[in-house]
C-alpha cells in the first residue's frame, strides 16, 4: 500500500460525492505493499462517519480491474467477508482518478495478527476453502497473472542481482516447476478462483465469535487474484500462516490446523495430496522472485516499503529439502 500518487483532498472529495459516500472528512496514505496507491478514507454521510479505502491502481489498467472488482462484488453477495466495491450512478465499479483506474471499497474492521494461533490458521483455511467454493459460478474469467509465464518471463531480469548459489536454486527450481506443470498429476488438480496473496496482513480479525473462535473480518488485497489451482492459494497460506518466522521452519500444530479446517469444508484430491509439497516449493519460488524484482527493480514511491527477498529463499530452501527427504504421502504428513 505504497504511495505512487499524490492525491489532493478535493480531488477525492469530488469522486466521493460523485459516489453518494458523503463529505470527505480525511485523507491518509497508507504504509506498507507495494503494488497500488491506497489512501484510508472517511466521510460523513447522513450524520454518521464512514470509512473506505480509496486505490489507484498503477500496474493494472483500465482492461484488467473490471474483473477484480466485480469478483469481490461477488464473493461480497455470497457471505465471503471481503471489501464491497463502491458503484456510481451507472452501476460502475471502476473509477478514474489523475488518468488512472481507481476503485473504493469499504474499510474492513479490525487488526491483522500477524503472531497467528493454531485457532487463527483454522479460521483461515475455513473460509479459504469457501470462498474458492463460493468463486466456482463467477462469470469473469481471467488468469493468474503471477502464475509459471510470469516466473518465466521475471527470472532473467533478476538473475544478475544474484550470487551463484543463489543463481543455481533459483535457475533449478524454476526448471523443476516447469517439469511439474507439464505432467499428468498437475492437469488433473482442481482449479478456480484463488486469491493468490492471502497472507497474514491481507486478513483481519475482531474480537472473537460466540464460541470463542477469533473473528475473521476479512480478506482484502484481491488484486492477485486468478484462475489457477486452488492448492496454489493453499500452499501460499502454509507458507506464511504456518511457519516459524525466525526459521522458516513448519509449525505442526498451525499446519494441522489449517489443512484440517480447509477439509473440512473442500477436501484435497489425490492429485492434490500428492504435489503438495511440488506447490509448497511453486509458492515459495513466486515470492522469491516477487521480492527480488521489486528489491532490486523497484519504482520510486512515497513510504514505499519493499520487503527483504532473503525470506522467502529461506522458505524455498526449507521447501526444497523437505520435499527431498520424505516420500509422497498423505498431505498433512507432507508439510509437518
Amino acid at each position: 500500500m505504497a504511495v505512487y500518487t499524490e492525491v489532493a483532498p478535493q480531488e477525492a472529495a469530488q469522486l466521493l460525492q460523485q459516489l453518494g459516500l458523503g463529505q470527505l472528512q480525511s485523507l491518509t496514505g497508507c504504509q506498507g505493499g507495494i503494488e497500488n496507491t491506497n489512501y484510508f478514507v472517511s466521510t460523513l454521510c447522513a450524520g454518521a462517519t464512514h470509512h473506505y479505502v480509496l486505490t489507484l491502481f498503477e500496474r493494472l489498467g483500465f482492461e484488467q480491474l473490471p474483473f477484480y472488482l466485480q469478483l469481490m462484488k461477488h464473493l461480497a453477495q455470497r457471505e465471503i467477508p471481503v471489501p464491497n466495491p463502491s458503484a456510481d450512478a451507472n452501476g460502475q465499479l471502476m473509477h478514474r482518478l489523475k488518468g488512472k483506474p481507481a476503485a473504493v471499497v469499504n474499510r474492513l474492521r479490525g487488526q491483522s495478527e500477524l503472531a497467528p494461533s493454531p485457532a487463527h490458521c483454522a479460521v483461515v483455511g475455513r473460509m479459504l476453502a469457501r470462498m474458492h467454493l463460493a468463486g466456482q459460478d463467477f462469470a469473469l474469467q481471467q488468469p493468474h497473472l503471477r502464475g509459471l509465464g510470469w516466473w518465466n518471463a521475471t527470472t532473467p531480469l533478476v538473475m544478475p542481482h544474484l550470487n551463484e548459489e543463489q543463481a543455481s536454486l533459483l535457475q533449478s527450481e524454476l526448471a523443476h516447476q516447469n517439469a511439474v506443470a507439464a505432467g499428468a498429476a498437475y492437469a488433473a488438480l482442481p482449479r478456480g478462483i484463488i486469491h493468490a496473496d492471502l497472507f497474514r496482513d491481507n486478513v483481519l480479525f475482531d474480537g472473537t465469535t460466540t464460541d470463542g473462535q477469533p473473528g475473521l473480518s476479512g480478506f482484502f488485497d484481491f488484486y492477485f487474484a486468478g484462475f489457477d489451482h486452488w492448492l496454489f492459494d493453499v500452499a501460499v497460506c502454509l507458507n506464511d500462516w504456518c511457519l516459524q518466522p525466525a526459521s522458516a521452519a513448519p509449525c505442526p500444530q498451525r499446519t494441522q490446523a489449517f489443512l484440517a479446517a480447509y477439509q473440512s469444508v473442500r477436501p484435497l484430491h489425490d492429485a492434490e495430496q500428492t504435489l503438495l509439497p511440488a506447490m509448497l516449493r511453486a509458492a515459495a519460488l513466486r515470492f522469491w522472485i516477487s521480492r527480488l524484482w521489486d528489491f532490486y527493480l523497484p519504482r520510486q514511491a512515497s513510504m514505499l516499503q519493499a520487503h527483504d527477498p532473503v525470506h522467502f529463499e529461506r522458505v524455498l530452501r526449507q521447501r526444497l529439502a523437505q520435499s527431498l527427504a520424505q516420500p509422497p504421502l498423505a498431505a498433512q504428513a507432507l508439510v509437518l
